[in-house]
């Protein structure tokens, strides 16, 4: 990849991820050349389950990809959560209601498999897919945007979009800030299914089991030949500041406490790699001339809402709509300018309040004492059909301010009835 490209691209995407690759199929699907340019020797994605709403179901639809991602993955059919200590169930929400609610329905997938997806619907549709490719400085020219790299190789292009992940190159341009570390800490593990048979597990459900500064997540993947287990953390080495945080030590402390349905499936988590929690204080600008900031570079959250993966696919979608309402007046070309003044419009404040609402929701989750009893309250309190806390995120991705929901209303914990 040393020289540069011999035809140019009309847009450039740096980062192969889920982000990159959904804005990649989102721009080609509206005529235009685009090259990605993915860092790794290969493309590809580490992790276990992710949980796709129907915000992002929906885009799926749009692409034509639901059917096989459904295929791949699950539907279950009620999301629950528990409380950590006594495993008591606190609320629910029906996902078989849900789906009619907003006309698409709740998936769980393995990222890998997600990702495989767009892998080839990018490849059917002639992404130009490029590997080992390090990019390591953006600039703006004339009415475009150049991209360089390690290996000395120069591409141009008359946009480029920023796909690079929480340690985007490409956000210096925009703000000099760094991760924000929430001292949490996650593992994860998928297992084969009779793994878990004897455990006391739902096997069609998503569950969440909220504890004092941790939490459990399970959920079937594959057709239900496997299932996912994420736990969560506060880390106390992180909290005094020492470099060897999160460690399995620290695990098997911090759920000490929990019910046996935890306990059970704590023993089948990878103890070999841990993901520490960052996120990044929200900002109002991702677009700096021919450059756009899209997925985890810029709005890289903490996971309690599952809606990571999902922002950057609507990201990819808001722009390839935008794409197709401002061709130039001979249909030939795309008024950047204007496509990337209505994605800037709409997007930075919609993932501001998906990413300090889930900063909220995990403290939520995580509260101890007389806070967790008034929470457990509220929630035991609230009715399966209420869909005042999701109508906002679940319904569909809004094109224009003018199209953002309302914000749903926070209850306070003192109102409890205990």
């Amino acid at each position: 990849m040393g020289t540069s490209p011999s035809t140019r691209a009309d847009v450039i995407v740096i980062g192969g991820g889920i982000g990159g690759l959904s804005a990649a199929l989102a721009l080609t699907r509206q005529g235009l050349r685009v090259r990605v340019y993915e860092q790794a020797p290969a493309f590809g994605e580490v992790g276990a389950g992710l949980q796709l709403a129907p915000n992002c179901t929906r885009i799926l639809d749009r692409y034509g990809l639901l059917k096989e991602a459904t295929a791949l993955g699950v539907l279950p059919e009620s999301m629950v959560m528990k409380d950590a200590v006594d495993a008591g169930e606190l609320t629910r929400l029906d996902l078989r209601d849900v789906e009619r609610r907003y006309g698409h329905p709740y998936l769980v997938i393995h990222r890998s498999d997600l990702h495989g997806i767009l892998l080839r619907a990018c490849d059917q549709a002639g992404v130009e897919l490029l590997t080992d490719a390090h990019c390591t400085r953006y600039e703006n020219i004339d009415g475009a945007a150049r991209v360089r790299f390690a290996d000395g190789g120069v591409d141009e292009a008359e946009v480029v979009i920023a796909a690079d992940g929480l340690h985007s190159v490409a956000r210096e341009l925009l703000v000099g800030d760094e991760p924000v570390n929430s001292a949490y800490v996650a593992y994860r593990g998928a297992v084969p299914f009779e793994k878990v048979a004897g455990n006391d597990i739902h096997e069609k459900d998503v569950v969440v089991y909220v504890g004092p500064r941790c939490h459990f997540v399970q959920y079937p993947l594959r057709g239900g030949e496997a299932f996912n287990q994420v736990a969560v953390f506060e880390s106390p080495k992180a909290l005094a500041g020492k470099d060897d945080w999160g460690t399995p030590d620290e695990l098997d402390a911090a759920f000490a406490g929990t019910c046996d349905q935890v306990q059970k499936g704590l023993p089948l988590m990878w103890r070999d790699r841990w993901w520490r929690m960052y996120d990044r204080d929200p900002i109002t600008t991702w677009v700096t001339g021919r450059i756009a900031l899209l997925g985890d570079a810029a709005h890289p959250p903490l996971q309690y809402m599952a809606q990571g993966a999902i922002m950057a696919i609507e990201d990819g979608w808001v722009l390839g709509e935008h794409v197709a309402a401002q061709r130039t007046e001979d249909g030939a070309g795309v008024d950047w300018d204007r496509v990337l003044a209505a994605y800037d419009a709409v997007r930075p404040e919609h993932c501001r309040r998906v990413v300090t609402t889930a900063r909220a929701w995990g403290e939520l989750w995580h509260l101890e004492g007389l806070r967790r009893l008034q929470r457990n309250a509220l929630l035991r309190g609230r009715d399966v059909h209420d869909y005042s806390f999701v109508d906002w995120i679940f319904g569909p991705t809004a094109l224009t301010p003018e199209d953002e929901p309302e914000m749903f209303r926070p209850i306070p914990l003192d109102t409890a009835p205990l």
